[in-house]
């Protein structure tokens, strides 16, 4: 357990009281690191797949479209596959499309996976963007995911809106427009605030 994962516990418990009992559960967020080059396109096809699907349907689809990559997911192997076999493993049109212009992306160049690491947030969120059915919420779930930045906020995201709701006692469910603003008092840390919004619903269920 690092004191620096230590302080960010105690730093969100501090700025926001309504913290500390999932702070004092979940103890401090998890030691994130970089996903390596070569496995970054796998995890971005993951987060296309999830993007608003219950977590059992997406791992379920997401194993079907591994097993058509041979269980080899890259820009080629998921070129070589192509839409229509996307589509027979349970992907959306919309989705199929995302995944194979991706791709594309990938091999022409419009998506620096190598040069990631370097960029700053928006730079990345920006160039993944403009891959056709890349949102916000993709751009962001790589960003934490992959590449282990530390204050991402994923206002939009459900899990953390509802995660916010609950540790908030709030009647009704806070918009994504209304928890936006509410990150800012976190600049810094706000992927390890995310990380508690989730913990929170995950302990809720528990209960």
């Amino acid at each position: 357990m690092s004191a620096s994962r230590v302080t960010i516990a105690q730093r969100v418990a501090q700025i926001d009281v309504a913290f500390a009992d999932v702070v004092r559960v979940a103890g401090p967020p998890p030691k994130n690191s970089p996903t390596p080059v070569a496995d970054r396109f796998a995890t971005l096809v993951r987060s296309i797949t999830y993007q608003l699907l219950a977590t059992r349907a997406a791992a379920t689809i997401h194993e079907r479209i591994v097993a058509c990559c041979d269980g080899d997911v890259r820009d080629i192997t998921i070129l070589n596959v192509g839409i229509q076999p996307l589509r027979h493993a349970g992907l959306s049109q919309s989705k199929a499309r995302a995944i194979v212009d991706l791709a594309h992306a990938v091999r022409d160049g419009r998506v620096r996976l190598a040069r990631h690491g370097h960029m700053s947030d928006d730079e990345v969120s920006h160039e993944l963007t403009q891959v056709y059915g890349i949102g916000p919420w993709t751009a962001q779930m790589y960003l934490m995911h992959t590449l282990a930045r530390p204050d991402v906020w994923p206002s939009g995201d459900f899990g953390v809106r509802h995660g916010w709701s609950i540790l908030h006692h709030l009647a009704e469910p806070i918009t994504e427009a209304q928890l936006r603003p509410h990150g800012s008092p976190f600049r810094g840390v706000r992927s390890s605030v995310a990380w508690y919004c989730w913990r929170a619903v995950d302990l809720d269920r528990e209960r």
